[in-house]
């Protein structure tokens, strides 16, 4: 065990608050930027506030790819700090953020070329295509950018060092409440840009938490030195984080890729639909904010004591974090199915759309408990090496329950049946996600 390796000593609960309450911070602050840009698009008009629902899913997907190659490096960061492996886990830090890099130059590049094909797949219309390239072309060539940012925040989190991702994540989030509405809507006399103006303001964000990300980094104990590249070992490193990061990328890209089914199915709706669905999704990302953020902090928890030998501490850790889920989803479902309507209220006056947003709300609700229990038992997954059954219980998740449901309801009850089908997903997704990773954490003794 290596003096590094901080979350292997001390009260388990007391470092899930520790690394958990700052993450809360700065996840809340990323996904507000999803609600502010949904506020200030509502006021172009209906068609501009359904287009940007089409972009939701796919720029959920894109950057949940981005997680997963953040969730790579936390977790053989975390393992080789804990295994009292500094000099490793310096080495696969450096190459995790220069990887990061690339991919996000690859993904970048595959956007741009298919914007057109993945939004006519999705359903989209001729009136929203146009709105829809306007904001995807310059979100593409700022996409790397994104990556780099999940770089840093999986060598920082490995290290235990939550707070300052929340100060990245802070910092790109408050340049967009600052940027929307100038780029947006216009003011302080200058012209917006309308939708497009919403990329604008998130490309500038990803630049200046960039800058500010290295900075934090090389203040800590594995600091970001292009020496290390060339003795970094690459294909080993690669190996490590990529067992990790390719199937945790596709886990976490799978429910967006789910969102954008459902999203193409209610398009039969109409786009009063559309809209409300989407900007349901948006209340609903930031309503989870707490258990998105645990189902990060457990991993460099999990991860340490794992690579600690201290198997006890994880299940503990497990336990706690699990009980928690279960407790705020309920408590949160029922605040936003007892004030639907009020939440519709902050993003758009048409009674169609808040009729949708509040059917959604009514339904959908009541499985975030289950979706907290599958993302924080995900995270413990990953942090072990185990990524593949964190794939596995995702993809099960939306292809065998989600889109069915969805699709064999759909005929007879609407809209309602895509909330239905998110419903059951969850809900049955949670009961086996604790079956799968109790199993596997059980797997090991001290």
């Amino acid at each position: 065990m290596s003096e590094d390796a901080k979350l292997t000593r001390g009260d388990i609960r007391g470092h899930l608050v520790t690394q958990t309450a700052p993450m809360i911070i700065g996840v809340a602050a990323v996904l507000s930027i999803g609600l502010v840009d949904s506020y200030f698009i509502g006021q172009l008009g209906g068609q501009e506030l359904a287009a940007i629902s089409f972009i939701f899913p796919i720029g959920v997907a894109l950057s949940s790819l981005g997680i997963g190659i953040s969730v790579g490096i936390n977790s053989v960061v975390s393992r080789s700090l804990g295994a009292g492996d500094r000099e490793q886990a310096s080495s696969r830090a450096n190459f995790g953020i220069a990887f990061a890099a690339v991919m996000g130059a690859i993904m970048a590049l595959a956007l741009f070329l298919l914007l057109n094909p993945i939004f006519a797949l999705m359903q989209a219309d001729d009136e929203l295509l146009p709105i829809i390239r306007s904001y995807m072309v310059p979100y593409a060539c700022g996409f790397p950018l994104l990556l780099l940012i999940m770089g840093l925040n999986g060598v920082l989190r490995g290290q235990g060092e939550a707070r300052k991702t929340s100060y990245i994540s802070l910092t790109y989030a408050a340049a967009n409440w600052v940027l929307d509405p100038i780029l947006i809507t216009g003011a302080f006399g200058i012209g917006g840009f309308g939708v497009e103006g919403a990329a604008y303001a998130s490309v500038a964000g990803w630049l200046i938490a960039v800058i500010f990300g290295f900075s934090l980094l090389n203040g800590t104990k594995l600091p970001f030195k292009m020496s290390k590249l060339r003795d970094c070992q690459i294909v080993p490193s690669l190996k490590a984080i990529g067992s990790v990061a390719a199937p945790a990328a596709f886990s976490n890209a799978i429910n967006p890729v789910g969102l954008a089914v459902l999203t193409a199915l209610i398009a039969a709706q109409g786009q009063a639909a559309v809209a409300g669905f989407g900007a349901a999704g948006r209340l609903q990302s930031f309503a989870v904010v707490p258990m998105l953020a645990l189902s990060g902090a457990i991993g460099a928890i999990v991860g340490q004591n794992w690579g600690a030998n201290k198997p006890e501490r994880a299940r503990q850790a497990m336990r706690w974090a699990g009980g928690f889920s279960l407790i705020y989803g309920l408590v949160v479902a029922t605040i936003l199915f007892a004030a639907g309507e009020w939440f519709a209220d902050f993003f758009t006056e048409d009674p169609a759309i808040i009729e949708e947003f509040a059917s959604y709300l009514s339904i959908a609700a009541w499985g975030y408990a289950g979706y907290g229990l599958l993302v924080v038992s995900n995270g413990a997954l990953n942090a072990v090496g185990k990524a593949g059954w964190a794939l596995l219980q995702s993809a099960a998740r939306v292809f065998l329950i989600m889109m069915p449901v969805a699709w064999l309801l759909r005929p007879s009850w609407g809209s309602q049946a895509i909330y239905t089908a998110e419903l059951a997903a969850n809900g049955v997704g949670g009961i086996s996600a604790v079956v799968i990773v109790w199993w596997v954490l059980r797997s090991k003794t001290n």
